[in-house]
């Protein structure tokens, strides 16, 4: 096995820029071979560990501070500037700024960015997505918008409420969805900074929240703006164990679980029709393996839940939880309506041989009909899972 600096006198004949090679760390289990050469630059005081991390050509580390990468995918031209990176995926030009904490079953698509001081964790952020500095946003996805000029974002100082006084986090939400957000073509979401959201909840395109409020509340309805202050006053007697809006809570979650499987099926079968240089399949195998992680860690989050509405005298959901956790194994292998996915697919490989494997220019060049067409497939991947979930409790 390779010592330290043979491993780094490696990287440097393949054109990797380390400013001092004394200052860096580098885990025995590193595969020298996943760590491109040309215009990486790994700054001093870095660390990078594990045995799947992977680093592709213009990737930059430590710009702003040192930064921990362990076991992360990290694609073309994405700048981590600092902080702490562990079992996430960064697609082409992702960056994440000063601060970064950013943990398991985090994606971050194309373009997708972070200011300073954020903390991730089981989050997607779909292409051009932006959050701002000082925010914890995790359990989250967020999808909304076309291009870097016209994207959802989140302002500075925000926080998505994700853990309950009883001490739960079946609290994940869905801002912008999976079906429609994939095809790049939706108006953004803008939640405004010194605010927040009590999870789970979910919010439809074009919704704009205004700075300071605190969303407790669905909004399904596209285009609104939602403004208000701090919570209503009050000082009551409050008691653990009591469960409110327990059938939205779990219908959310189902939701939230199904849209991964639509994002699942979208990496199955889209993404993979872009492997090449700057999207090599083990860049893909990292984008499943966090959606596989997602969905693994939503399950355990509402069983958890389940199991403490039964303490609480509703052992509905409890009950028929083997049934629940069948259905979704059988909705984790659905394809959806092959019809409409393939006649999508024959499009898209059009696209593709006269453009090239340019994901971003290729979803955004799709003809409307076309994109209503692969939306109508994710949503029928979505409504069949949310409906073989929620059978069981409505037979219960």
């Amino acid at each position: 096995m390779p010592s330290l600096m043979e491993k780094i006198d490696s990287l440097l004949r393949k054109g990797v820029k380390i400013t001092d090679p004394a200052g860096v760390e580098i885990g025995t289990e590193v595969d020298a071979g996943r760590i491109a050469g040309e215009g990486v630059v790994i700054h001093p005081g870095c660390r990078i560990r594990g045995e799947r991390t992977l680093i592709l050509a213009g990737a930059k580390l430590g710009a702003e501070a040192p930064a921990t990468v362990e076991n992360c995918r990290v694609g073309p031209g994405v700048e981590l500037k600092g902080g702490f990176f562990r079992e996430a995926v960064f697609l082409e030009k992702a960056c994440c700024g000063l601060g970064s904490h950013v943990r398991e079953g985090t994606i971050l698509e194309e373009g997708a960015s972070i200011a300073h001081t954020v903390g991730l964790k089981q989050t997607i952020l779909f292409p051009f997505v932006t959050l701002g500095s000082l925010i914890n946003f995790c359990d989250c996805l967020m999808a909304g918008g076309t291009d870097r000029k016209n994207h959802s974002e989140v302002g500075s100082s925000y926080i998505h409420f994700n853990f309950t006084p009883n001490q739960d986090k079946a609290t994940p939400s869905l801002i912008g969805d999976v079906p429609r957000g994939v095809m790049l073509n939706q108006r953004p979401i803008f939640l405004g900074g010194q605010g927040g959201m009590v999870g789970p909840l979910r919010l439809n395109y074009g919704v704009t929240v205004a700075a300071g409020t605190i969303l407790r509340k669905d909004e399904l309805r596209p285009n609104r703006l939602i403004f208000g202050g701090a919570g209503k006053a009050g000082n009551i007697e409050a008691r653990t164990g009591t469960y409110s809006s327990a059938s939205r809570i779990v219908k959310n979650n189902f939701f939230y679980i199904a849209n991964l499987l639509a994002l699942r099926q979208w990496y199955r079968e889209v993404r993979a029709l872009f492997v090449g240089e700057k999207f090599p399949k083990a860049l893909l195998d990292g984008l499943l393996y966090n959606i596989d992680s997602a969905i693994a860690e939503r399950m355990r989050r509402l069983k958890e839940y389940s199991e403490k509405l039964k303490a609480g005298r509703d052992s509905t959901l409890s009950d028929v939880w083997p049934v629940v956790e069948q259905e979704l194994s059988v909705q984790q292998e659905a394809r959806g309506d092959q019809r409409l996915s393939d006649s999508f697919k024959e499009k898209l490989v059009e696209t593709i041989s006269r453009n090239g494997k340019n994901y971003l220019n290729a979803i955004k060049g799709l003809p409307a009909a076309e994109a209503r067409q692969g939306t109508a497939w994710l949503q029928g991947i979505v409504d069949a899972a949310v409906d073989a979930m929620l059978k069981p409790l409505k037979r219960a």
